[in-house]
């Protein structure tokens, strides 16, 4: 049962998207060590700093990634089947995927995300600069399975997962989700893949920790949604952002740090914090190209290919599925 139903039973929340948000969001800050999920960070507000962010100097997963799609888009079209549907799993800014549209010949493409109103804008701004392309967006949570549009049933299917986002699960939910992304596009699949590669701490700690101050405001974006959807009354002011990477775990964890002793309240439920009490937003995971062969290989599918740039600083996987 759950012990919170009384307090959002009260709260008249608007949608089952607002629902599900306080539900994980009452259920995470009520654990210990506390914690907020990452998925939540994707509101208008917090979309536009993830933007900003990849703009930023210190930032190099967006760059360097983009940089792999151009330099390897020959070797990208050339194992990509001809009338294939791309399937793009967190569909986000099309900056990535045009690359892969205008290189490869996909005849449908379908960008998967949980907010619908972005992913149809999306899809109507790629119709217009390719009008042969069929687009069929589809509003869902991509960690969560889901049904494919009837229309490419009989077409091969092709994932796209770029990004670095498989590093924001932890091993065991990356090894979940890519058995479900491969259930759901079908036994004769391929998916494309980025991951960050494993570099020195000082160029992870200046990515996450920008002079600019951007990734500390998408970090306490979360707040800000809380007080503005949920009724929460964070104070910003006494909490901090802080990411430090933690070398026995190969990732970068993202923290939400208590500046005092204080007590907030949302939907009818308090929370007390300690003096330095943090709450854990997201990890970052970083990969060698062998771990990184293992989770796929645990996961039913198999390294056809890897690109990375020349210094070695991200990856882009071509995986078949076994």
């Amino acid at each position: 049962m759950n012990v919170h139903a009384p307090a959002l039973a009260n709260a008249h929340l608007p949608d089952e998207q607002t629902s599900a948000f306080a539900r994980d969001a009452i259920d995470d800050l009520s654990q210990h060590p506390k914690r907020l999920s990452p998925k939540y960070f994707y509101d208008a507000t917090g979309s536009e700093l993830f933007e900003a962010i990849t703009r930023l100097p210190e930032y190099y997963p967006t760059r360097t990634e983009l940089g792999i799609l151009r330099d390897k888009a020959c070797e990208i079209a050339a194992i990509i089947p001809v009338g294939a549907a791309l399937v793009e799993f967190g569909a986000g800014a099309s900056t990535k995927v045009r690359l892969l549209l205008e290189n490869c010949s996909f005849d449908a493409y379908v960008p998967v995300d949980i907010s619908g109103d972005f992913i149809r804008a999306q899809a109507d701004a790629l119709r217009r600069d390719f009008p042969k392309l069929a687009v069929y967006p589809l509003a869902a949570d991509f960690t969560a399975p889901f049904t494919l549009p009837a229309a490419i049933a009989k077409v091969p299917k092709v994932g796209f997962f770029p990004g670095s986002t498989i590093g924001n699960f932890e091993p065991h939910e990356a090894c979940r989700f890519l058995r479900s992304a491969r259930d759901i596009l079908g036994s004769s699949a391929q998916m494309m893949v980025g991951a960050d590669l494993e570099k020195d701490e000082r160029v992870l700690y200046a990515a996450y920790n920008d002079a600019a101050g951007i990734t500390a405001r998408f970090n306490l974006n979360l707040l800000v949604r809380m007080n503005r959807e949920l009724g929460g009354n964070f104070d910003l002011s006494a909490f901090a952002h802080r990411a430090i990477y933690n070398h026995e775990r190969h990732r970068i964890e993202m923290h939400l740090i208590s500046k005092k002793t204080q007590t907030v309240r949302m939907l009818g439920t308090s929370f007390s914090f300690r003096a330095g009490e943090s709450i854990h937003t997201e990890n970052s995971y970083k990969y060698s190209i062998d771990r990184l062969t293992a989770l796929a290989r645990g996961s039913g599918w198999k390294v056809r290919q890897s690109w990375t740039d020349q210094a070695k600083m991200f990856s882009v996987l071509a995986l078949a599925a076994e």
